[in-house]
């Protein structure tokens, strides 16, 4: 569940609302003690985090202004036992025990239920949604293979943005640390009482932390939305542009003298990242029990680049289509909530660089089913299953000259029991099948003998209790994630190749507690453990690289004046094996506690913050692959103001 936040934070929420009325400040305080919230793509319908058997946290738009948070990844970072790591060259976030290098493949990211990865292993632009086009954020931690299949392996970070219903707007701008200023702004028109229009834009440029790490980043969006009873429709579209310098990677020796400097060895390196997207969706409440719905979506990316002095370019698309039918039938005990679907896609992508020349259609159909049953008044259970087929015809000037195409499949169950003794409390347990597919360069950047990855397949067990009140939420869950076939890269003397790694598994325990002391002071801490090992093959016992065995996350916020507001928080994340190092032969990565800190103002449609990250000027490195540090970020301040119309 999402924290309840402290007063002044539930009236920057109501400010930055796109209503604004005057009583939106009292509703959003009457919702801030209420148990059950509505959340509306985990699950693909309709439902509150208590009602669903699994472990769920929602981060809302008054959350986020209360941290201060000038970017998404400063909001996600630390959450729900994500584990970050960044190249400074773009955020990844990993769940329940992936290494860096695959972190990207088994956490899937969504923004308004549309798949925001890549077919390739190139991170999603985290980035590339501004803060001020999101009005929460819905963390699903474990597997959802059923609901979403392929990558949903870690958790599904699912983005929710704004879709406002009437006339206003608001103005924001920042600046701040390494020459840093941004521009947001947005506006919602109300054409009559069934049609709206919404357009948001950004730009925001800097010259970031490292040397040689620059970056000019632009996003707008447009949106046209209908609603009659129970007929919905939109259609989007958005256009992002990310143009930013790479410093690469250091020694450790130079990573320990100046962690700011570049690597000498390319001083051009650089990436432009142009992406263009189109999205409809229909919805139409056929009667009291059905609802039928379907989504299009399509993305086209190029990506130029100058990497390890080399020219390259990379050109992307990804085609969805994503019916669903949604039934609701009543029964003395409650609820029987029905979900079946089917999730088309077909994505392109082209490599023509230095040492990768090569070209792959991937083509993937799925179908699901997934049913919530009360048994009693109390008690209920889920259960679910997914098939999915992907094929691949793949192109490569060294391992496929000729062409050749890849067929393969994957399936999950689920079975999930939810008791909820009273309206405070909850018990669940879970079972979920999870599944990922060899991505487009996987399949091609292989042994010469290897034909075709396996797909990669897994097992997640859960158990969690919530125990949430007007003032208090304690959250405390365990479990564990077995794979098989896990895709990995393994580099070696004579050259890396992506393989089939050996059998392992996680166990995880995380506890979460939120505590609003008085109207004015709020206090927060989480705790996450992972025992993350492979469990065969030659590596058999040895800990899985770049995940850090203890992570957590404390915070207080204090209104001490009627327009102020302070929030400080603590992140830590604990030693690691750097990546790549799969048997453990060198020394740990070292643990860092990084320490940020907000200062708000709000007055009537007026909010300035004031937010310094990494207050104490920790050095750390925020990724190490094969030998290769990239740096944290130093201390970085940020002053934003924004004015709501």
């Amino acid at each position: 569940m999402g924290t309840q936040p402290t007063k002044i934070a539930v009236l920057l929420g109501a400010i930055l609302s796109v209503s604004a009325p005057l009583h939106a400040a009292e509703q959003t305080l009457h919702n801030a003690i209420e148990i059950d919230e509505t959340i509306t793509v985990i699950g693909r319908n309709e439902s509150t985090p208590l009602n669903i058997a699994a472990n769920v946290n929602v981060i809302d738009a008054a959350a986020i202004e209360m941290s201060g948070a000038t970017t998404l990844t400063d909001v996600l970072r630390g959450q729900s036992g994500i584990q970050f790591s960044d190249s400074n060259s773009g955020a990844v976030f990993a769940m329940r025990g992936f290494s860096a290098d695959q972190a990207a493949n088994n956490t899937l990211i969504l923004i308004d239920g549309r798949r925001l990865n890549n077919i390739d292993i190139a991170a999603p632009s985290i980035n590339s949604i501004p803060l001020n086009q999101i009005e929460r954020v819905e963390i699903l931690s474990g597997s959802a293979g059923v609901l979403y299949g392929d990558q949903a392996v870690g958790g599904v970070i699912n983005i929710i943005t704004k879709a406002p219903n009437s006339t206003g707007g608001s103005v924001q701008v920042s600046a701040g640390s390494f020459d840093t200023y941004e521009g947001q702004g947005d506006v919602s028109v109300a054409i009559n009482d069934k049609w709206r229009l919404y357009a948001a834009a950004s730009y925001n440029q800097g010259d970031n932390y490292r040397d040689h790490n620059a970056n000019q980043t632009a996003s707008i969006l447009g949106r046209l939305q209908y609603q009659d009873g129970g007929d919905r429709f939109f259609v989007e579209t958005s256009y992002y542009d990310n143009e930013r310098e790479l410093a690469g990677a250091l020694t450790k020796e130079q990573f320990d003298d100046n962690p700011r400097q570049a690597n000498l060895f390319y001083p051009d390196d650089i990436q432009h990242e142009m992406t263009s997207a189109v999205r409809a969706g229909y919805q139409h409440q056929l009667n009291r029990q059905w609802l039928l719905s379907a989504d299009l979506n399509y993305a086209d990316t190029d990506v130029n680049s100058i990497s390890w002095g080399n020219e390259g370019k990379i050109t992307r698309s990804l085609l969805e289509f994503n019916p669903k039918a949604v039934a609701t039938f009543s029964t003395e005990n409650g609820d029987i909530n029905l979900v079946a679907g089917a999730d088309f896609s077909q994505g392109k992508a082209d490599y023509d660089l230095a040492y990768i020349t090569r070209n792959n259609t991937q083509r993937l159909l799925s179908a699901y089913v997934q049913a919530d049953v009360p048994l009693t008044q109390s008690l209920s259970y889920v259960v679910g299953g997914r098939y999915s087929d992907v094929q691949d015809d793949l192109t490569d000037v060294v391992l496929y000259p000729e062409g050749d195409k890849l067929d393969n499949s994957a399936s999950a169950f689920e079975l999930g029991i939810n008791y909820r003794p009273s309206k405070s409390q909850r018990f669940y347990l879970r079972a979920d099948d999870n599944f990922r597919f060899a991505k487009v360069d996987e399949q091609a950047y292989t042994l010469p003998e290897v034909k075709g990855l396996n797909p990669q397949t897994g097992r997640s067990y859960e158990a969690g209790w919530d125990w949430t009140l007007s003032r208090q939420t304690l959250r405390i869950s365990a479990y564990r994630l077995d794979l098989e076939d896990e895709i990995v890269y393994v580099w070696s003397p004579e050259g890396g190749a992506n393989m089939n790694a050996d059998a392992s598994r996680r166990y995880g325990a995380s506890a979460d507690w939120d505590w609003q002391i008085t109207t004015s002071t709020q206090v927060g801490l989480e705790y996450h453990y992972i025992d993350a090992k492979y469990t065969e093959g030659a590596n058999d016992g040895k800990v899985l690289p770049w995940v850090a065995e203890h992570t957590g996350r404390g915070y207080l916020s204090v209104d001490f004046a009627q327009h102020w507001q302070l929030f400080a928080e603590g992140l830590y994340t604990g030693s690691r094996y750097e990546g790549g190092d799969n048997g453990n032969y060198n020394p740990k990565v070292e643990s860092y506690l990084l320490a940020n800190l907000a200062l708000n103002y709000t007055r009537d449609a007026w909010l300035a913050s004031l937010r310094v990250d990494n207050l104490f000027d920790e050095q750390y490195a925020s990724a190490v692959y094969y030998g290769g540090y990239y740096s944290g970020t130093g201390r970085a301040v940020r002053l934003t103001a924004s004015y709501r119309f």
